[in-house]
């Protein structure tokens, strides 16, 4: 039977994740340390594990509202107040099953076919597929390790075209681990006021800024009303697994993005979003240590990390934000994709290529710190094995 007759062209066209296939060839050896995984090494606290299991055993099983628990939502509105300086009403929140669908909502809730979205090239893999799923047009826009893969004005200008609707800020970056500051921010609002671009803000990472504190682009002056921030708990609380996010925007945007939440999903995990609200609770009441602690051993890596790609000659940046260190690997003469590959069949490390992340990656790799310095110095010292087998080093 030949079913390509029956898949959907739009999903033929979309090629596989380029993290998953260095995933499957690392899930197949043995004494592999793996820096690709994208997911706090830490476990999700007990108290928040622990609230679940309550919420279980006293019958708390049933569907919630769409929107969310109400106790859930007053936990995010204060907590995008007392974090970012944003004030939401609980109405203008909607609990996702991860920031993932959030995006998927916001793209489908704002997309029409032909529109043209910006996109940071490299960025993390499911904005590009997700915006042409919903009919859109992914518009790559090339930042480079000279910037330290920021927005710039003049960049932006030179892309936008009278299809261009929308805009994908993903600060701080997955796989580049860039930030954007206040003043960086304030450097692209003007380009985006004039040519009347929508914002869809990935904040996921928010938490995990080691320069200063983030800063959302919702917060400048006329950004709110053209702004969907999204974010959840997977990366500041170590909970992947629960599958939990939330988006809040303007309520006529919220509204139609409820309506596909509402066909598709109905709502998110109950259990989980007591999971969710036992995590804000708890780190609102305790000034968000955990969160702080976990950021603290986050950062010692990343200086550790930095230090010695650096020391290797695998050049990168200073990542400021997220968990993610990208070298420049071009000095072996690979390709992303070559180097990769052999670094993990022959000295069991798996990392991932930067092209798996678009336009921009190639000549460079997707490190991630979220692992044991044990982990980590074992894995450079493979890695200089490697580099010095080959005459790089």
């Amino acid at each position: 039977m030949n079913y390509d007759k029956y898949i959907a062209k739009v999903v033929a066209e979309i090629p596989p994740s380029g993290i998953r296939k260095f995933f499957d060839i690392a899930s197949e050896m043995e004494d592999v340390i793996s820096l690709g995984v994208g997911e706090p090494d830490f476990t999700t606290p007990w108290n928040i594990c622990e609230n679940a299991i309550y919420a279980i055993e006293t019958g708390k099983t049933h569907y919630t509202s769409n929107h969310g628990t109400t106790a859930l939502r007053q936990e995010i509105a204060a907590y995008l107040n007392e974090r970012n300086a944003l004030q939401y009403d609980i109405n203008q929140i909607i609990v996702t099953v991860g920031a993932s669908e959030a995006l998927d909502i916001a793209f489908r809730a704002v997309i029409n076919p032909g529109d043209e979205v910006l996109v940071p090239a490299p960025s993390y893999v499911s904005y590009m597929p997700g915006v042409k799923l919903a009919g859109g047009v992914a518009v790559p826009v090339l930042t480079v390790a000279a910037n330290a893969f920021k927005y710039t004005a003049d960049v932006l200008k030179s892309v936008i075209t009278p299809k261009t609707k929308a805009l994908i800020m993903p600060f701080p970056n997955n796989p580049t681990g860039g930030i954007m500051t206040k003043e960086e921010l304030a450097g692209i609002v003007d380009v985006i006021i004039e040519n009347d671009l929508l914002v869809i803000s990935d904040e996921i990472y928010s938490e995990l800024t080691y320069d200063g504190k983030h800063v959302s682009i919702a917060t400048l002056p006329g950004m709110k009303e053209r702004t969907i921030v999204i974010n959840g708990f997977s990366k500041a609380f170590a909970m992947t697994g629960w599958r939990l996010g939330y988006v809040a925007a303007p309520l006529p945007l919220t509204k139609a993005m409820l309506k596909i939440h509402q066909y598709t999903i109905l709502c998110a995990p109950s259990a989980a979003q007591e999971a969710g609200l036992e995590a804000l609770k708890t780190e609102r009441k305790n000034g968000y240590k955990q969160v702080r602690e976990m950021v603290q051993q986050y950062d010692h890596r990343r200086r550790y990390l930095f230090e010695a790609f650096n020391a290797l000659g695998l050049r990168c940046f200073e990542p400021k934000g997220a968990f993610y260190m990208f070298p420049d690997i071009r000095l072996s003469g690979l390709s992303s994709d070559e180097f990769c590959e052999r670094l993990v069949k022959e000295k069991r490390v798996a990392c991932v290529p930067g092209t798996a992340f678009g336009e921009g990656g190639e000549g460079f790799m997707r490190c991630s710190y979220a692992s044991s310095m044990e982990n980590l110095k074992e894995a450079i010292k493979r890695i200089t094995e490697f580099l010095k087998e080959n005459g790089w080093l």
